[in-house]
């Protein structure tokens, strides 16, 4: 038995040395030999970093600039029929809430003249309290709790109990909105909820919209270490979240969120590396495949994946997350680089190199390089 033990020792030392061994050499390949169009991957001069994935549809985008143009004027009409066009689909009317909060952030007038209108609207008292979130972490800052002079900390600490009982006020207008819950879960990290005051209002949210995605990305970032809970207790956060997760959902990627706020606060070492680990991104990357094509939040998740999976050795995986991005690479982790482009394109290259794809034949390349430009 203990000579046994010895060799399995002795294989895992050898794959220990030669990892970094092989992508080092890979890495050195990616960066003077690589050419993308030979795989079937977009050029490097045609790589795009302005954002994750592809623009809004233009008839969306003109929507979008029409409302903000009757709220700046002060007509509120237009963004009230905008988010009550979203129906019952929570996660759309959640994207379509955050998107006149933005607006808001620059003129508001339109947001109070709604809330005097109409104030039975969820909507906007939903709006309302999602804004005075805004308001209190733009007092605070983002820096550490001991940097922030104390009079901000007073009036932030002030704000974000004002804006649960205003979320609390507004969940009473449509008690299956589960949107007010969000701002709720949202605003309990800063509010400093204890996890027995943090239960219920996410026991309200789940009960309303069991899938909700903003919703787990804001209680993910409750469990993790920097708040109110743990790595471990995160992690077992996502992993629900995933397991839960039904077709079509964009709800399974939270794990690979989970696993990047790990490396963050804990290193690359942090990181699961066991084979259930490497099957659950495998199963991220199912998840998602079901995902609609147009979802605004598929890019990112597909990004943050394809990083995600080559680290864990899945290099083959992570090469199909490159090839369905296609040409933008504005993204996490590409985007926090110095040079988003030559990292992303870095990244590419390792996995071609490490997966041991071959390349195309030079009769295909033209025609699949044709194909690439007209979808990207």
């Amino acid at each position: 038995m203990s000579l046994l033990l010895l060799v399995i020792a002795g294989t895992y030392c050898v794959i220990w040395l030669r990892g970094p061994h092989r992508t080092s050499r890979a890495a050195t390949w990616a960066a003077t030999v690589f050419d993308p169009a030979a795989y079937g991957l977009v050029p490097h001069a045609v790589l795009d970093p302005r954002r994750p994935g592809p623009p809004a549809p233009p008839d969306r985008s003109a929507a979008v600039r029409s409302i903000c143009e009757a709220a700046w004027t002060g007509d509120w009409r237009p963004a009230a029929a905008y988010v009550e066009a979203a129906g019952e689909d929570w996660d759309e009317r959640w994207s379509r809430l955050e998107l006149l909060a933005d607006i808001a952030e620059q003129d508001d007038a339109w947001l109070t003249a709604w809330r005097a209108a109409d104030p039975a609207s969820c909507a906007a008292a939903t709006l309302e309290a999602r804004c005075m979130v805004d308001r209190a972490w733009a007092i605070r800052g983002s820096g550490y709790a001991h940097q922030v002079p104390a009079d901000r900390m007073t009036k932030f600490r002030e704000l974000l109990p004002a804006a649960i009982e205003a979320a609390q006020r507004a969940a009473l207008l449509a008690p299956e909105d589960p949107g007010p819950w969000v701002v709720m879960v949202l605003a309990a990290r800063g509010a400093q909820y204890t996890p027995d005051r943090f239960g219920p209002l996410w026991d309200g949210l789940v009960a309303r919209a069991p899938h909700h995605y903003e919703g787990h990305w804001q209680a993910m970032q409750y469990w993790c270490a920097k708040w109110y809970g743990s790595n471990r207790r995160m992690m077992a956060f996502a992993r629900r979240a995933m397991d839960k997760a039904p077709a079509g959902s964009p709800l399974a990627g939270i794990y690979v969120h989970a696993l990047s706020e790990l490396e963050t606060r804990s290193g690359l070492r942090a990181l699961p590396r066991t084979r259930a680990a490497r099957r659950r991104l495998k199963a991220v990357a199912q998840a998602l495949a079901t995902v609609p094509a147009d979802d605004p939040r598929l890019p990112a998740l597909r990004h943050l994946l394809a990083d995600h999976l080559a680290k864990a050795g899945l290099h083959a995986a992570a090469l199909e997350q490159f090839r369905l991005v296609g040409r933008w690479c504005g993204g996490a982790p590409w985007a926090d680089r110095a040079d988003p482009v030559a990292a992303f394109d870095l990244a590419r290259g390792i996995a071609v190199r490490l997966s041991r794809t071959k390349p195309l034949p030079p009769e295909a390349r033209h025609l699949k390089d044709t194909v690439l430009h007209h979808h990207g």
